[in-house]
């Protein structure tokens, strides 16, 4: 039996379908046949919450089960921050282990690239520009860290810095390493995010730097996002939770693109 925190709904839930909601929010998508097996259900007793969930928008359904709603407008920060908080602590990890004492680098907005810095702390001497505040107040406890803020417009809502002031700030370096976030990832290699000046913000970090690593958990592949930030062949390294689908490794083998699979020490 699947157990976990219940969540406030405009709906009102039954305790499953609260349960079914928060299991959907850590792995981004849900499947029928698993859902009945975990609460000892029948599989039309499911397909019934997972309709009534559909219908007050809460999932979009899906051959064979439902994900969170995709749509043109992202997830809340808070919320994002709670989705797979665990693997992306192991991301975060991973990427830090591949940062050289005395390294530059960009980390873009996102609750990745915060695990990352927050994974950094212990890595000397580095140069981090960033246009995420977030990220600039992790590293502000880094004993030996330069931090440097690009300037642009606040979006309040998860301390991210876009438009052109934060590109050209941007456009003034040229850094070892680009460590970039996103919204979703899609089956053709394509890295997805929703607003197109963060978007610009991540292709000019991209532009400027000699190596570029994606940061982004397996429940990426579920979520969709309408504005394209760049494809996985033109990155050097994907570092994730979980091995990816079949499709996704052989872009990356053709590529050149290595995929690192991030463990959990538990």
């Amino acid at each position: 039996m699947f157990a976990f925190i219940r969540y406030p709904s405009a709906m009102r839930l039954s305790p499953r379908q609260s349960d079914i909601l928060d299991l959907a929010r850590q792995m981004g998508r849900v499947g029928v046949d698993d859902l009945a097996t975990g609460f000892g259900v029948t599989v039309q007793t499911i397909r019934r919450d997972l309709s009534e969930l559909c219908d007050a928008g809460l999932l979009a359904r899906t051959h064979g089960g439902a994900m969170l709603p995709s749509g043109v407008t992202n997830i809340a920060y808070a919320e994002r921050r709670r989705l797979s908080a665990d693997a992306k602590e192991a991301i975060g990890r991973a990427t830090a282990a591949l940062i050289p004492q005395g390294a530059s680098l960009f980390l873009n907005i996102g609750t990745t690239t915060e695990a990352v810095a927050r994974a950094l702390i212990d890595t000397p001497n580095l140069m981090v520009v960033t246009n995420n505040l977030n990220v600039a107040q992790i590293m502000a406890s880094h004993p030996t860290a330069e931090v440097i803020l690009t300037g642009g417009r606040l979006r309040r809502a998860d301390g991210g810095l876009t438009g052109d002031m934060a590109v050209e700030t941007i456009r003034q370096f040229k850094v070892d390493v680009a460590v970039i976030g996103g919204s979703a990832l899609d089956e053709e290699g394509d890295i997805l995010d929703f607003d197109p000046d963060e978007v610009r913000v991540s292709r000019a970090i991209l532009s400027q730097a000699r190596a570029a690593i994606l940061v982004a958990d397996y429940g990426k592949l579920a979520r969709a996002a309408p504005v394209r930030i760049a494809n996985l062949r033109d990155l050097d390294r994907w570092i994730t939770d979980a091995p990816p689908p079949a499709r996704l490794r052989d872009l990356c083998d053709a590529a050149g693109t290595a995929i690192t699979i991030a463990a959990d020490p538990r």
